[in-house]
């Protein structure tokens, strides 16, 4: 049976969001010329790094912060509330606050607080091991939408076409007024994430040099393939 909505490229390309997790990392950004549009900085990776919100001010970016669940691919094993407060710390720095489906209740206090501030909440779900079913994903992003998320994060394991298939017809279903961000990881990773950035997936996450997720490409791999797949669209550059 065909899909209920073919997929669509539409003509906005994903913002680029560059991933933070190291002290090197956050040099590494502070150097480029050619910066993504977002910088995300993962607060369970950067964990105990001292002057971080010093060093946050040369990146020159909007920052999306999280504080990931150890279930979902958080590091440092943190605890519900030293993640909370984390973000509550970093709060104001931010444009988007990223937190889980799974720590809404959690974090309630986190998402109160940055509806005051004026800083969008992301709410994410990760599942490493599948894509879930079309249904269950829809049921999430229903779930998502209730609690006031300014986007819906959905990262999963994309090892076959099926599951890859699953995530796209999901992007291309996806409720009006709910922004999506979708990316696959696994054996199809590396083509799913070009594909979904131009089939209606607003954020594409990405390493700022070598990959620690499989399938996750870098910024510059990312707007190469962007850039072969539309020669006559520019990606957005923003050299400082």
């Amino acid at each position: 049976m065909p899909p209920r909505n073919p997929v669509k490229v539409v003509a906005e390309v994903a913002k680029v969001v560059g991933v933070i997790c190291t002290a090197a990392d956050l040099r590494f950004a502070a150097r480029m010329q050619l910066k993504p549009d977002l910088f995300e900085l993962r607060l369970d990776s950067l964990f105990g790094l001292k002057s971080l919100k010093q060093q946050i001010s040369r990146l020159k970016r909007q920052l999306v912060i999280t504080a990931r669940h150890s279930a979902e691919g958080g590091e440092n094993n943190l605890a519900g509330p030293i993640r909370r407060d984390l973000l509550l710390s970093f709060l104001p720095s931010a444009r988007y606050v990223d937190i889980e489906l799974r720590s809404a209740a959690t974090c309630r206090a986190v998402m109160n607080r940055a509806r005051q501030l004026g800083v969008g909440t992301i709410i994410s779900f990760h599942d490493w091991g599948n894509t879930p079913s079309l249904g269950s994903l829809r049921a999430k992003a229903t779930r998502a939408a209730a609690l006031g998320a300014a986007v819906f994060k959905v990262a999963t394991r994309t090892d076959t076409p099926a599951q890859l298939a699953r995530l796209l017809q999901f992007v291309a279903d996806a409720p009006r007024g709910l922004p999506v961000s979708a990316m696959g990881i696994g054996k199809l990773g590396a083509v799913s994430r070009p594909l979904l950035g131009q089939c209606g997936s607003v954020l594409a996450y990405c390493s700022l040099r070598g990959s620690r997720i499989e399938g996750q490409l870098s910024v510059d791999q990312f707007r190469r393939t962007i850039g072969q797949l539309n020669p006559d669209q520019s990606v957005r550059l923003r050299p400082d």
